[in-house]
């Protein structure tokens, strides 16, 4: 099963310009609600495998795009498409609610 990958402010660029849709959680260990949805993110990273793109960016150990994207409130999910950002969510939210911001990626 896959599982998310590690985004970092040096591999950023290079994992969103991709022909597949990705998904990036932005998250900290000290934060209750990414907690909560860390592991919606690796199941549908193992659900997309092949497919799309999933990774988490820790924003404490990565300020530069964290801040870049304006990144205020964690967890904050952003959908980018061929290295653009294409969707955002930000707050904790179901597993249903995040496929369905992928799928809407490969219609279009």
């Amino acid at each position: 099963m896959a599982k998310a990958i590690e985004v970092t402010d040096a591999n950023f660029d290079e994992i969103i310009n991709t022909e597949k849709p990705v998904l990036i959680d932005f998250w900290a260990e000290w934060c209750g609600p990414c907690k909560m949805i860390g592991p919606v993110v690796e199941e549908l990273a193992g659900e997309y495998e092949g497919k799309a793109v999933v990774g988490k960016l820790d924003v404490d150990s990565n300020p530069e795009v964290s801040m870049k994207y304006g990144i205020r409130s964690i967890p904050t999910l952003l959908v980018f498409k061929d290295g653009q950002l294409v969707d955002k969510q930000v707050g904790a939210v179901g597993k249903r609610v995040l496929a369905d911001k992928l799928d809407a990626q490969f219609a279009s």
